[in-house]
């Protein structure tokens, strides 16, 4: 796992593994992103928030590249898009959310694959490179996800991933205009 030097101008804009990289999204991204996101739109919505009505917009979608610079000054957030690294194409996304310092040290991950680059083992190749910038380059401890119980493909990822299985929560989220009960998986970094 290669990482930028934390002295660099670049520092966490990049994570390369061995079939993609990740890296903090730019405004250049937006066509692809609005094409991918269009197509897997159907794939998408069982798992995510309510899509606002402007979601797939430039105007929303400059919105989100604002918040998410202001996110990644503060500290709270690190959002990364996935591209395969033989062809530079934009496949998915991860962010790692609700930043904790101080006795905690721990972030929530989220992740989103396009329909097209499902089943093919990118998302676990992201999940486990994220983890270790996690671990390695922003000192946290503690990394935890969530999925829905019917999410079988993300529960693989999650446990492909060295993510332990920690319990259940009733009306976690709302996905999709429903409050869901979600299933809760960590990783925890392994004491020296």
């Amino acid at each position: 796992m290669a990482f930028l030097r934390r002295d660099s101008d670049e520092w966490g804009r990049r994570i390369d593994a061995e079939r993609i990289y990740l890296r903090h999204p730019e405004l250049r991204d937006f066509a692809e992103w609005a094409a991918l996101r269009g197509e897997s739109r159907a794939f998408l919505e069982p798992w995510e928030p309510t899509w606002p009505a402007d979601e797939l917009t430039r105007a929303a979608y400059r919105y989100k590249l604002r918040r998410y610079a202001e996110d990644i000054r503060d500290g709270r957030a690190y959002p990364f898009y996935v591209f395969t690294a033989e062809d530079d194409r934009l496949i998915g996304g991860a962010t790692l959310s609700r930043v904790q310092r101080g006795v905690a040290q721990s972030c929530a991950l989220g992740y989103w694959i396009g329909a097209p680059h499902q089943s093919k083992g990118y998302t676990t190749e992201a999940v486990r490179a994220i983890v270790s910038f996690c671990f390695d380059e922003i000192d946290l401890h503690r990394v935890e996800a969530a999925c829905q119980p019917e999410n079988a493909a993300s529960r693989r990822v999650l446990e492909k991933a060295g993510f332990e299985l920690e319990g259940r929560a009733r009306a976690y989220l709302r996905i999709n205009g429903r409050w869901r009960d979600h299933v809760l998986f960590a990783r925890v970094r392994d004491e020296p």
